[in-house]
């Protein structure tokens, strides 16, 4: 598929899905400013690299997350002034454990692109959720120390003051207790606790994020009692109250229980990256056009006005919106909604009368 026949039409879905930011003075530019998309390639037939960097470009995305270190896509992003954060999938944190594995993987993958005119790499994703209750503890030996020997790397190839290595964790490494389900509350898993303790620590030590995906829309799949009007941002759901202060979307308080659970460590002030948070459009019946419109409305507003939460307001969010395209290819084993999370489908085109204005 030619990039240059697709690229006007993906352009015009993604300024109108930003421009769904428009409203009580907010305008596209400030909500442009914060805002990332992942980019993933879990398809039968991938999107090719120049197109999907083009189509960034041209709509001012100016961050894009990605699930591993492509040859093809770095090299397409250098040059291109979109911040990247560049990833290792799970299947490599073992390796990683050594840190001459790290030391090379750095070279190959972050000191290959790093010179004028290359790869703004900002972060280094190591794992994508490695903690997930379904992986039965897989990596829970293995994360930390790539962790560890990741950012050494970076530090030792003189990249460590600009680029910091993360790992982004699922929402379920925190939780508050049944009998006090409020944000204040929030704590980590009990299971991984003290592995937890031991992460935020050392990034608090390196400067790097906490990063988060976050998924309103899982609330009501995982729970057909859940309050279908708190997953959304227009705040026309009953509050949650806690302490004084009224939670009126899900995405707040579970935002806001991740901070309570930081501050019991001992670092609450540790920056918070979201990076995976979006709506499906198909495959369940939550998974509807409109509900994923409503729903972006809400969260680009809310960026756009730098709104933050209840414990860290009027604060600029970095968030990451997954995802850039459908993946045909990817599992359906947590729900045949998998496939459908892009604001374009697979082929890259808009989905018809869909996440539009």
């Amino acid at each position: 598929m030619a990039g240059s026949d697709r690229r006007p039409a993906v352009g015009v879905v993604l300024a109108s899905l930003l421009l769904l930011a428009v409203g009580g003075g907010v305008g596209l530019l400030p909500a442009a400013e914060g805002l990332g998309v992942n980019w993933g390639t879990l398809a039968s037939h991938p999107l090719p690299p120049r197109a999907v960097v083009q189509m960034l470009q041209d709509n001012g995305i100016k961050k894009v997350k990605l699930f591993d270190a492509d040859a093809g896509t770095m090299e397409e992003l250098a040059g291109s002034g979109v911040e990247v954060m560049v990833a290792i999938p799970n299947n490599l944190l073992d390796l990683l454990t050594d840190y001459a594995a790290a030391r090379d993987w750095v070279h190959a993958n972050v000191s290959s692109y790093s010179f004028d005119g290359g790869v703004d790499i900002k972060y280094v994703a190591v794992g994508n959720e490695p903690f997930l209750s379904s992986f039965n503890g897989t990596f829970l030996n293995v994360t930390f120390p790539a962790l560890q020997n990741i950012q050494r790397a970076l530090d030792d190839a003189g990249h460590g003051d600009a680029i910091k290595a993360t790992v982004p964790l699922n929402a379920d490494v925190y939780n508050s207790p049944k009998d006090n389900p409020v944000p204040s509350a929030g704590r980590f898993r009990s299971d991984i606790a003290d592995l937890m303790m031991e992460i935020v620590q050392f990034m608090n030590q390196t400067g790097a994020p906490f990063t988060v995906n976050i998924y309103p829309f899982l609330s009501l799949y995982d729970n057909d009692d859940f309050p279908l009007d708190f997953a959304f941002f227009d705040g026309n759901g009953s509050p949650v109250v806690d302490n004084g202060i009224r939670y009126t979307n899900v995405f707040d308080a579970n935002f806001d229980t991740l901070v309570s659970a930081l501050s019991s460590a001992g670092v609450g002030s540790l920056p918070i990256v979201v990076g995976e948070v979006g709506w499906p459009t198909d495959g369940h019946k939550h998974a509807r056009a409109d509900y994923a419109e409503r729903f972006y409305a809400g969260l680009l507003r809310k960026l756009a006005a730098n709104a933050g939460t209840p414990l860290r307001p009027n604060q600029y969010v970095e968030v990451y919106l997954f995802s850039l395209v459908d993946e045909d290819a990817k599992s359906v084993a947590p729900g045949n909604f998998e496939r459908h999370w892009g604001i374009l489908r697979y082929d890259g085109q808009p989905k018809p009368d869909e996440l539009s204005v």
